[in-house]
């Protein structure tokens, strides 16, 4: 009985051991599955967030503008509001410190793909020799619309040349303003205290007589003159039209409609504008940032209608998107979509001739009505592809 016990034990000890390794295997075996399953999770994760950080990144475009209270940054704003389409693309708007900064940052700040520049950078840039081969990396969109030079002076002062000697805000140093200002005055042959406060801090300083003027470089209007009113003490000093200026800048007004507290109706001040730029950097066509930009000039080409209806900024009207650009290359995509455009435009006029043509020798259009008469024309057009 006794030995039979034992067997019987040894038995049962050697099957509770096997059940226990069993049990334990499957119970690894699950762990194992879990872990797996969890890793494939993590895995499958982590690609869907590179393909979405993927997609992002090559759906924003960075455009690097102006300070806060100039055009540049509303333009941007604009182009951002107008040409959304969430992931494929975005537009995001940043705060940028002038010209000469602006295109530092195309050149070399991650995540900046166009800047909005003054014409006149890339003349400066290479007189100061501040960067080697600038024609070669630096190109163009289009020109965007003239920006003009304000210089608003306390009711002291009544020309530019009781400016002699004192002190004149020519704007935060690398900005356009400050290369403007600098070309202007050295032109007007007016030697000044130049000073290299932000516009805001500097119009404050201009209405408490602590410097005689500010000079800014922005499409009218803009807003940090736009609520000043004739109680406000400063007032804008005209610009004589030298010819040595008039090789760079054109000839400008600042008028009533622009500033209604500070210019009278009757009384139009004389200035000069530069114009601005939407600048971009000459990426290789086979680099993935070419092909962003790419995709971004399409849409902005194709949707530029909208950006000349309310409440966008009026300097929008301004634009010719074909426009040329002395001293400047066109980036090549924006070259080729306007070669296109006109293409297809001599291609419709051709099939409109042609349609008009064959309604008069059916007798005519039977309609003088603009909108009823491209109706017809598109019923033909359709008709000629059937």
């Amino acid at each position: 009985m006794t030995l039979y016990m034992r067997i019987a034990g040894q038995h049962y000890e050697k099957s509770m051991v096997e059940d226990s390794v069993t049990m334990l295997r499957g119970i690894a075996n699950i762990l194992i599955g879990f872990a797996a399953c969890a890793w494939l999770a993590s895995a499958a994760a982590a690609q869907q967030d590179r393909s979405l950080v993927e997609q992002v990144n090559q759906g924003t475009v960075g455009i690097i503008s102006g300070g806060i209270n100039g055009t540049y940054v509303r333009i941007a704003a604009d182009l951002a509001s107008v040409l959304d389409n969430g992931n494929e693309l975005r537009v995001l708007p940043m705060i940028g410190k002038g010209s000469v900064q602006n295109i530092a940052d195309i050149l070399y700040l991650k995540g900046i793909d166009i800047g909005i520049v003054q014409s006149d950078v890339l003349t400066f840039i290479k007189r100061e020799n501040i960067y080697p081969q600038i024609d070669q990396k630096i190109q163009y969109v289009t020109k965007l619309y003239n920006e003009e030079i304000h210089l608003i002076a306390g009711k002291d002062i009544t020309s530019t040349k009781d400016l002699a000697g004192k002190q004149v805000n020519f704007g935060v140093r690398g900005s356009g303003t400050f290369m403007t200002a600098t070309i202007v005055f050295d032109a007007l042959g007016l030697n000044v205290d130049a000073t290299s406060f932000d516009q805001g801090l500097a119009m404050e300083k201009v209405k408490s007589g602590e410097i005689a003027a500010l000079v800014y470089v922005a499409g009218k209007p803009t807003s940090l003159f736009r609520q000043l009113g004739q109680d406000s003490g400063v007032h804008f000093l005209p610009i004589d039209y030298s010819p040595k200026l008039l090789e760079t800048y054109l000839p400008a007004r600042l008028t009533g409609d622009d500033y209604p507290g500070l210019v009278p109706a009757d009384a139009p001040v004389d200035t000069l504008a530069v114009g601005a730029v939407m600048a971009v950097y000459n990426w290789n066509s086979e680099q993935w940032r070419y092909r962003k930009v790419s995709r971004f000039i399409d849409a902005f080409f194709t949707s530029f209608t909208d950006l000349e209806l309310a409440p966008r900024h009026p300097k929008w009207k301004e634009v010719n998107i074909s426009a040329e650009l002395p001293g400047w290359t066109r980036f090549a995509p924006a070259k080729q979509w306007l070669a296109k455009s006109q293409s297809s435009n001599k291609d419709l006029k051709s099939a409109f001739k042609t349609f008009l043509d064959e309604k008069q020798a059916e007798g005519g259009t039977g309609t003088t009505d603009s909108d009823e008469l491209f109706r017809q024309f598109i019923k033909w057009q359709k008709q000629q592809t059937q």
